[in-house]
């Protein structure tokens, strides 16, 4: 079983939008062989649901998702994942202070996976959910290539 923590920094845009899109790709794939979460590095959204924002997003393009509430990412989930992948650096640097050391070399950006890698800005602040979607389809299509590649 491959596991994978989405992270961002609230836990109810991008970080949740990567998790249910993901989940869906493995679903449409019939790759039942992946644990999917979603966390936050701050503690701000705990307990909210998705933004409205998200879910209007995942509407749009069918992609399934339940009501959940946002929390923050605790050291043990170190050692649960596999995969941890965030969206942008400053979520690599906030994520340091939960696990001061990546030894196993398991936290990526999430487009990282990609052709061009880059971070995925925050649509809490650019209000482009459109755009956040897609970066995130795209890494999401990417993470599934490597992580069906080695665990075929």
């Amino acid at each position: 079983m491959i596991s994978i923590l989405f992270v961002c920094h609230g836990n109810i845009c991008r970080s949740p939008m990567a998790e249910f899109i993901m989940k869906d790709i493995c679903q449409k794939n019939n790759f039942d062989n992946c644990y999917i979460e979603s966390a936050a590095t701050s503690r701000e959204a705990i307990g909210m649901n998705i933004h409205y924002s998200t879910r209007e997003i995942l509407n749009k393009y069918n992609i399934p998702y339940k009501r959940r509430q946002a929390r923050q990412m605790t050291i043990s989930d170190y050692d649960k994942f596999d995969y941890i992948i965030v969206m942008d650096s400053l979520n690599i640097r906030n994520i340091s202070r939960i696990v001061p050391i990546d030894r196993e070399n398991k936290i990526h950006k999430l487009l990282d996976f990609s052709s061009n890698p880059r971070d995925i800005a925050d649509p809490w602040y650019t209000d482009d959910f459109e755009t956040t979607y897609k970066e995130i389809l795209e890494g999401c299509i990417g993470l599934f290539k490597e992580i069906s590649k080695n665990n075929g």
